[in-house]
């Protein structure tokens, strides 16, 4: 059932944690983080671009040598890129298990 506001009542907003919200602004290892992830979306997005893009060019090539093997290569630079990408992303969660160090989040621990 929902709960409805009356006309008096007060909305206290408070910063929930359990999402990593801000209510006080960005924080430098936000945006960093923020950036990290961006950039492993964009990348996933090229090597998408880069796949159909190959796929259309050895449809269109007909049979061609020099255009099926361009787009064999377009296709296998493609993956390349993908497995550096991810093997970035692999290594940087072994230095995050290593070190304690989340870098996508950027919690780094503190001495105590």
């Amino acid at each position: 059932m929902l709960n409805r506001l009356a006309a008096g009542d007060v909305i206290n907003l408070q910063p929930n944690d359990a999402i990593g919200a801000k209510v006080s602004g960005f924080t430098f290892a936000g945006l960093v983080s923020a950036f990290l992830k961006l950039a492993l979306m964009f990348a996933a997005i090229i090597f998408f671009g880069f796949l159909v893009w190959g796929g259309v060019e050895w449809i269109l090539s007909g049979g061609d040598k020099g255009g099926t093997e361009k787009a064999r290569n377009r296709i296998t630079a493609a993956l390349v890129g993908l497995v550096i990408v991810f093997a970035a992303w692999a290594i940087a969660q072994l230095v995050g298990v290593f070190f304690d160090i989340n870098i996508f989040q950027l919690s780094v621990p503190q001495v105590k």
